[in-house]
């Protein structure tokens, strides 16, 4: 099979109702996806090797995928990109004003 043939395995994220509160906190515990929900609360949507984080392609992943599965971020494939959207929505639907407060605590450091 030729590479451009295959299939990406789709993207599974959680719904709103499934979102836990330890995954997510789970998640913002690292300083670069802070710096990646961050970048996403003052930027709709992005494409992933935009963000500015020094790190590995493979470690950039990861960080999408801890993010991803934890429910903070959305993905959706089109055409050869991948882009990546903050579930502000959902977030504050689940645990109204937590992504706030933590947002707010990161900054004042």
């Amino acid at each position: 099979m030729s590479r451009s043939s295959r299939r990406r395995t789709p993207l599974a994220h959680p719904a709103t109702g499934e979102i836990d509160l330890l995954d997510v906190l789970h998640a913002l515990s690292d300083p670069t996806r802070m710096t990646i929900v961050r970048t996403l609360r003052a930027e709709p949507e992005r494409a992933c090797g935009t963000f500015p984080v020094d790190v590995a392609a493979s470690t950039l992943s990861h960080h999408f995928k801890v993010l991803r599965e934890s429910g903070l971020i959305r993905q959706r494939e089109e055409a050869n990109r991948r882009l990546t959207a903050l579930r502000a929505a959902d977030l504050e639907e689940r645990f109204p004003g937590l992504l706030d407060t933590v947002l707010t605590a990161y900054a004042q450091g």
